[in-house]
Parts: C-alpha cells; structure tokens; sequence
C-alpha cells in the first residue's frame, strides 16, 4: 500500500478530505497530502484515524476473563482477585501463552489498537523452573504478534521479591522470578525474539516497588538502550503505598523518584494514588502515566485524578492490562465517565469548546506512542502507516462530520464502527473481523476446557 487516498482522515493540524498518504516499502510514512489526487493510488472510502497504542497488556490474563466474578467468602479486592490469577496461570503452557496471546492481539486489532505494550512477566515453567530457552515464553509472545500483525513493544519484567523492602515471594508469583544474571540473559534471549519482527521495540520493566528493591531498578535500568522505554506499576494499591510509607518513608511515586529520577522515558502504570506532590513531579519531568481504566474499575483500585493531573501537562497513555475487556473506545470512555462522576459535571477533560473524544484520541496516541518508543505519533512523515478506518455509513456516525465521528466512536458506539485496520502499511482487518480470529476463539477455547474442566 505505497500509495493511499483516505476520503476523510484526522491529521494533526485537524481533519482533511482526499488525503494522499505515501509509504516506504515498510510501511514507513513519507509524505501526506490533503486535497490530492493520484489515480494510481488505492482508494478508502472511510474516516480515517490513527490506531492507538496500547501500553500496558498482560495478555495472557484474557484467558481468565470472567473468573473471578464471584462474590467470595471475605471482602473481594486486587488481592483476592490475583489469588485467582495464581491459580490460573499455574495450569498454561508455551504452547496455551501463544494461543491467548494471538487471540487477544486479534481482537486488540478489531478495538482499535495497533500497537501492544506486552508487559510480560510469565517467564518460566509451572514449577518455576527456566525453560530450555530462557525467553521461551517472550517467543511465543513475539510469534502472536507477528501471527495477527500488531506492532510489539515487549517489555520483559523484573520480579524478585513479593513484598517492599525485598521480602521472600509468594508461591504463586515462581513462574515471574529472576535474579539480576537470570533478568539479563531474559532481557539478551527477548532480543533475539523480537530482532526478526517488524515495527517491534524492547523495554525494560521492573515489576513494581514490591518486587524490585531500589538497587535493583538501577541494575536492570542498565540494560536498557538510551531510547528505550522503561515501565513500572506504582502506587495501584492502598496497601502498596502503605507498605512504602513504612519500609521506605515516602509513598511510592516519591521514592521511586528519588531512587532514579522520572525522565520522559518512564511509563508509571496506574499511579492511582499518588499524592498531588507526586503527580506535580510526574508531570514536570515528561513520564507518562499508564492508565487501564476498565481493570482498574473492574479491580476497585480506585479512580486516578486525571483533570488535575493532565491541568499540570501530565501526558497519559491507555491500556488493556488484565485483558477483561478489550477495546480503545471504551477505555477512554471509562477514563471519562469516572472524572464525569467525581466532578459531578460533563465533559471534564476537554478544554472548553473542544471535543472531548479528540481530546482523549490525541492525548493517549501521543502519551501511548511515547511510552513505547514507537516514534512519531499519527499520520505524519516518519511514523508508521497505522490507521483505524471507520464505515461512515454505521449508524452511530450517520449525519456527522470531524470531529463528531470520534465523539459518536467513543460515547454512542456500543459496537465500534471499525471497519478496517491497516497496520505498517498493511490490512490486518478486514470488514470489521481479524482473519485469525475464528481460529483463535477455537483454539484458546480447547485450552480453557482443559484447564477449567478438571
């Protein structure tokens, strides 16, 4: 697709009509002309609007969807919930990883998304033992994307410890653990697993202030290139900041930050509670936060103060994180409508008389793309041709122009009109539907009758 004629298409200066968009073999743009025209080039009747990224997935976790939907016999929380996950997780093979991962990049595609920031941590064999080839799990992670064609960033996780202050990890948590020389042949065997596939980056990420020490985040920092991205959870739970608060004397932003120092090259994943100082220091030095909102719902993590946050020029991102549910729209339609209800008002994060699903689109392309060192970010020389293309005669979309599609995408689509997604200069989805989708759902179906039938 060298040569690409979008009827309506959302660039940065705003939205154009007959939008000549020139690639490089990769899919690498070169140029883009509004108001073209070119008969040699392919035409696509269709609103035109860049993919997001998707900065933080545990891709595996969509296997478990629904599970831990019971009330149980104490209060439910994340902690009850990862007991569930524990469980889970204890049962998958290789071969289960790749399966799950395949299907839920597939439909990554189908929501929107056309870049995953795979935050992997489920490394080694049931019995917590390295497989043959260290970065096993990180091969197949890398086949399932180049299977369903997203772009990659994968970011290999340190996880050494099960509490902050280094204290011993829990049974569940064996299949995750490295020492420093075990992380850095992951972080070399990662590498190799992704030198092969198109668009993909590599990032380093220690796990959290629970399962990382100070010292140790400085260690693995240091096997990360200059460019690449670094990523970490922090500040997710009540209980975490606690524990910082009394191990550590400061609350987990504060010491992280003091620890290393938040550059641009960070991605703080959901940061939910971090005090007004601590947002205040995220935002002046260029880190991204991570924000999943339908986990975090799903979870009751907590709601993160975005106004005030993004008031600041603090850059967020979006991600799937525990896979539940899978789309971009909704995501930011929950980060949304959780402002809407603390504010008690409408339209919180748009500056008055802006769109506010424009707002958020542009926010998260710019904060995603940033978080996982994908480079330029939307349809402009340099950046990959990753486009999302909207069936203008859906009706959520009927009778609209500029900007109210994205408003209608967002907030009155409960199916995305996603028609096609075009991914490196290539098609991946076609009239709505990923061609591994029907394959995916049977394969990862067997999977889950095995594991939940015994």
């Amino acid at each position: 697709m060298p040569r690409l004629i979008l009827s309506h298409a959302l660039l940065p200066e705003g939205w154009a009509e007959e939008v000549l968009v020139v690639t490089d073999a990769a899919g690498r743009i070169e140029a883009v002309h509004p108001g073209a025209t070119d008969p040699s080039a392919q035409r696509e009747i269709g609103i035109g609007i860049p993919g997001l990224p998707n900065l933080h997935s545990h891709a595996f976790q969509r296997g478990m969807a629904g599970l831990s939907e019971h009330a149980g016999s104490a209060e439910d929380s994340f902690w009850t919930w990862r007991e569930v996950m524990y469980r889970f997780l204890a049962r998958l093979t290789p071969d289960d990883v790749e399966a799950i991962a395949t299907l839920a990049y597939a439909e990554m595609l189908e929501a929107g998304f056309t870049r995953v920031g795979e935050f992997h941590y489920l490394h080694h064999d049931a019995d917590g033992r390295h497989h043959a080839d260290i970065a096993e799990m990180a091969v197949r992670i890398a086949a399932a994307a180049s299977a369903t064609g997203i772009n990659l960033t994968l970011l290999p996780c340190f996880y050494a410890h099960g509490e902050v202050g280094g204290g011993a990890p829990d049974p569940g948590q064996r299949r995750f653990l490295s020492d420093r020389d075990s992380y850095a042949a992951l972080v070399a065997g990662s590498r190799r697993a992704i030198a092969g596939l198109p668009g993909a980056r590599l990032g380093i990420a220690p796990h959290s202030l629970r399962a990382a020490t100070a010292g140790e985040i400085r260690d693995v920092m240091s096997l990360a290139a200059p460019d690449e991205p670094l990523h970490i959870h922090v500040s997710e739970q009540v209980k975490e900041v606690e524990a910082c608060e009394a191990i550590l004397g400061r609350p987990p932003i504060a010491a992280l930050d003091e620890a290393v120092g938040l550059s641009p090259r960070w991605c703080l994943i959901h940061a939910t509670h971090g005090t007004s100082d601590e947002l205040r220091r995220v935002a002046a030095s260029g880190a991204v936060v991570g924000l999943c909102p339908i986990t975090e719902s799903n979870l009751g993590d907590g709601i993160f103060p975005a106004r005030g946050f993004t008031g600041q020029g603090g850059r967020f991102g979006v991600g799937t994180d525990s896979n539940i549910l899978i789309s971009a729209p909704e995501e930011l339609r929950v980060l949304e409508y959780a402002q809407r209800l603390i504010e008690r008002r409408r339209n919180v994060l748009a500056p008055r008389g802006a769109s506010t699903a424009r707002t958020l689109w542009e926010a998260a392309l710019a904060g995603g793309t940033q978080a996982l060192g994908a480079g330029p970010a939307g349809l402009v020389p340099g950046a990959w041709l990753d486009l999302v293309v909207l069936d203008p005669h859906h009706p959520a979309l009927a009778a609209r122009q500029g900007d109210r599609w994205l408003d209608a995408l967002l907030f009155a689509a409960p199916h995305a009109p996603i028609r096609s997604v075009i991914v490196r200069g290539q098609a991946v989805v076609t009239d709505g539907v990923h061609p591994l989708r029907a394959q995916a759902e049977a394969r990862v179906g067997r999977i889950l009758a095995r594991i939940l039938g015994d």
